[in-house]
């Protein structure tokens, strides 16, 4: 069985979990991260040195950083369907997975921070005014894109579908006013609708 370490207040860890849902797979999460602690144990940096979560245990195999490790488990499970076979599909996927990572995350975290994590005599509105700058515009990018097809990378859910719909459990579940994006709103509802999203999409954000 799959033993993964994180505690479902990270967007990663969550992806994780969506992931195997959605594969079928058995797994056992440990709590870990934050005020679990845990990551700074030698055990555990033997495995992460980063001192971070999610970290996967297959078996003798370990393996870190959330949007691989939902490649590598879409991948090892390929007859699944998640893990697209053709090359130019494949790839398509994972263009949509790095750009979660490298633009999307970035400029949604500060208004997750300011607004979750951060007490509110501390807030920055400054900051939440950029962050929502910075991620709307995107927000929009991503409606077009599903006003052309079912998903985003094509008629079919895919692992590019996985990292994306976590960033936007965690943008929607702000307290913000946000535009009207039908598209998006779609593509996520029936996500949500999904078996595979209970504790994963419907985590109050922490």
């Amino acid at each position: 069985m799959l033993k993964l370490w994180g505690r479902l207040s990270s967007i990663n860890v969550r992806k994780v979990v969506f992931t195997a849902q959605l594969l079928e797979l058995p797994f056992e999460r440990v709590d870990a991260g934050a005020a679990f602690g845990v990551v700074r144990t030698p055990g555990y940096l033997a495995q992460n040195p980063n001192a971070l979560v999610p970290l996967l245990e297959d078996g003798d195999f370990t393996l870190w950083e959330s949007n691989v490790i939902v490649r590598y488990l879409c991948a090892r499970h390929a007859d699944r369907g998640l893990y697209p076979q053709d090359l130019r599909a494949r790839f398509d996927a994972e263009r949509w997975m790095d750009w979660q990572q490298t633009t999307l995350n970035p400029a949604g975290r500060e208004a997750f921070i300011q607004l979750v994590r951060t007490p509110a005599e501390q807030r920055s509105q400054a900051a939440i005014d950029a962050s929502v700058a910075a991620t709307e515009p995107l927000l929009a990018m991503l409606d077009a894109q599903l006003a052309r097809q079912a998903f985003l990378a094509g008629d079919t859910l895919t692992m590019a579908d996985i990292p994306v719909a976590c960033e936007m459990h965690r943008w929607w579940g702000l307290p913000l006013e946000f535009p009207a994006r039908p598209h998006l709103r779609r593509w996520y509802e029936g996500l949500l609708a999904r078996p595979a999203a209970r504790g994963a999409l419907d985590v109050p954000l922490s």
